[in-house]
């Protein structure tokens, strides 16, 4: 992959490593990396990131590492492949698999059957994750081939930039046709994986849309302002209408609601459900939460051109939304 920049005359006198950081947008990290490696021309010619261009100069930078990653393993596993090129690709995560290797989980993930990918078209990358989704949410993830895409895409995240968007069966009927969730979330106390609402909590919004009312349940969108650890299942949760399947966060016990001092505004969309559905009434039909990331959209980090990516709803929703049709 190879970047270039013409200096325009209200740049020169500026340093070299002024246009990389300011107009090819490398982190300092990246600049460093680049340097050591001679990755960094100027008019075909090698050059010091400290010395200064002249209008008309062409600083081109080359992001062409061979990278070893031997802790993920290769493992030949199928994906289901949404988008690929040189800088990126978009995976169709099914449930029930894990994104990157852990402790619980060190192979068959994700990761693995990337590694293998990657290995079979001949280049040596590291596995660069932009997004992730919990094991049992399915949908897209994407993963960066280099570091400056990676960057470049987590910057769009942090800017707001980056839109993600998931489909969702609730229990209940969410009366508000559209609205927003705006509860802190933060880890419950004694445990790693659970998070809840607190008032101590850090910021977490997720606006929602009712895409379809169902029998005793509603079909939502949802699109992420932020993207906290389990967001949208703790923040279905806080509201009365838990994702159907979701057994780390079903519906909260009375007087143990996980709320802290954290009190929603009265006679909002913070009601209980009229009607809760039978929690075991889907068991048969869907055996995981009721959530699929649906759509990415962003600006693509070196065509600079829109890419909007959608995975198709996975066939437990859908036989889910039918059988609640009825």
């Amino acid at each position: 992959m190879k970047l270039k920049y013409e200096v325009n005359t209200h740049e020169a006198g500026k340093t070299v490593k002024h246009i990389l950081k300011t107009k090819l947008e490398l982190s300092e990290r990246l600049i460093k990396r680049l340097k050591y490696n001679d990755k960094i021309l100027c008019n075909n010619e090698p050059v010091y990131i400290t010395a200064s261009v002249e209008a008309g100069d062409i600083i081109t930078v080359y992001i062409d590492f061979e990278e070893e990653n031997e802790d993920i393993i290769p493992e030949n596993i199928l994906l289901d492949i949404i988008y690929e090129d040189e800088c990126l690709i978009a995976i169709n995560k099914p449930p029930f698999i894990v994104v990157h290797p852990t402790s619980g989980h060190p192979s068959g993930t994700i990761a693995n059957a990337l590694m293998h990918h990657m290995k079979t078209i001949g280049m040596n990358k590291k596995v660069r994750p932009v997004s992730r989704l919990d094991r049992d949410t399915s949908g897209i993830v994407l993963f960066a081939k280099n570091e400056y895409v990676q960057e470049s895409l987590i910057r769009q995240m942090a800017e707001k930039n980056f839109i993600k968007e998931y489909l969702g069966v609730v229990h209940g009927i969410i009366r508000n046709k559209s609205g927003t969730i705006s509860l802190p979330i933060e880890r419950k106390p004694g445990s790693i994986m659970l998070r809840h609402i607190s008032d101590t909590g850090v910021p977490s919004v997720t606006h929602y849309e009712v895409l379809e009312y169902l029998n005793n349940g509603t079909f939502l969108g949802f699109c992420l302002e932020t993207g906290r650890t389990h967001q949208i299942r703790v923040h279905c949760q806080a509201i009365g209408h838990p994702l159907i399947g979701d057994t780390l966060y079903p519906f909260l016990i009375e007087n143990n609601t996980g709320l802290n001092s954290y009190k929603p505004e009265p006679d909002s969309l913070y009601n209980k459900p009229e009607n809760p559905t039978d929690k075991t009434l889907f068991s048969g039909t869907i055996k995981r939460q009721a959530l699929h990331s649906y759509r990415a959209s962003f600006i693509h980090p070196y065509s600079k051109q829109p890419m909007d990516l959608f995975a198709p709803i996975p066939e437990d929703i859908n036989t889910l939304l039918e059988i609640m049709r009825k």
